[in-house]
């Protein structure tokens, strides 16, 4: 072994003092020892859901990795899922143990994208997800003030959220439901609340999928139902000072800037407690008059699809 190589918990360690990725400001054992840090912390979030990860090699472009590479040791466990976009099964990590947080970690995985349901029932998700995605620039107040409204929609439907950082530029409000939701309420309800949100101020906020329609706005995006994923909890992110998504409450999110919350700092933060499991709430029922009212809202990725033509054809002609 190498001065820069180890072994945790089983686990072959290698080439740790290599830097993480460009303006990264750490280096793979920083990514490591963070990880190891707070497993106890992150594998709640990740423990039976399919997983996705993003990695960065050593002079290529972070790449996401969905299908387990043909080395994975056999201890870690899998689920197979059928992906209709590409026809295919797909073979996703099950990130349950500390071992295997490691050997991930050991592959350069520093984004850790689980699904919003458990493994073998993607038609139930656990949470519904409104990702506030500020314009671009110095703008995650602007995503701060969007949450807002958020909650406020949701308190007017008698649901309450809790809310991170996402570690890039904007935040996300995570909603629990009970056992049994469907994707398809789920999809309902938070095109609903979505609209409630931009409806509270519209001049802030917009459902609007097209970019060049947002007008400087934040999109209160919708559409993460069914199979998405979203970051999880203390997962790093491939961006300058590697940052960490991370809760922030209610009270205090007008204070904190993405730039907190990093793999330098956060493993302190958590040291002895666990904010994300303190600040979700209970499993909630969504209220049906929400799920109705969603029904009638178009889903905002079709529609734009189904515009984006309607434009191009208009540009054809205009030409």
């Amino acid at each position: 072994m190498g001065a820069a190589d180890e072994t945790r918990d089983g686990v072959s360690l290698t080439n740790l003092d290599q830097p993480l990725f460009d303006g990264a400001g750490a280096t793979k054992r920083d990514l490591v020892d963070y990880l190891d840090a707070v497993h106890e912390r992150i594998l709640p979030e990740l423990r039976d859901r399919p997983l996705s990860v993003v990695r960065v090699r050593p002079g290529q472009d972070p790449f996401m990795q969905k299908n387990l590479p043909k080395y994975t040791p056999d201890w870690v466990r899998r689920t197979s899922v059928w992906a209709e976009a590409s026809r295919r099964r797909i073979s996703y990590a099950l990130c349950d143990d500390r071992p295997t947080l490691l050997w991930f970690a050991n592959q350069r995985a520093v984004e850790y994208h689980p699904t919003l349901g458990l493994a073998g029932r993607p038609e139930h998700p656990t949470h519904l997800v409104l990702d506030l995605d500020p314009p671009p620039g110095d703008s995650f107040g602007l995503a701060v003030r969007a949450a807002l409204l958020v909650r406020q929609a949701l308190a007017d439907a008698g649901l309450a959220g809790a809310v991170k950082t996402s570690g890039a530029k904007g935040v996300h409000v995570i909603v629990p439901v009970v056992a049994g939701t469907t994707a398809e309420e789920a999809a309902a309800a938070t095109r609903a609340l979505a609209a409630h949100a931009e409806r509270l101020d519209p001049a802030l906020a917009t459902t609007a999928f097209i970019v060049e329609d947002r007008g400087g706005r934040v999109f209160v995006d919708s559409t993460r139902a069914y199979g998405a994923t979203v970051v999880a909890a203390y997962s790093p992110r491939v961006r300058p000072g590697t940052p960490v998504s991370y809760p922030v409450g209610w009270d205090d999110l007008a204070a904190v800037t993405p730039a907190d919350f990093t793999v330098r700092t956060v493993s302190a933060l958590v040291a002895d407690r666990d904010p994300w499991a303190a600040a979700l709430p209970a499993p909630q029922r969504l209220p049906a008059d929400l799920v109705a009212e969603g029904r009638t809202i178009p889903v905002a990725r079709v529609q734009a699809m189904h515009e984006g033509k309607r434009r191009a054809k208009a540009r054809r002609e205009a030409g």
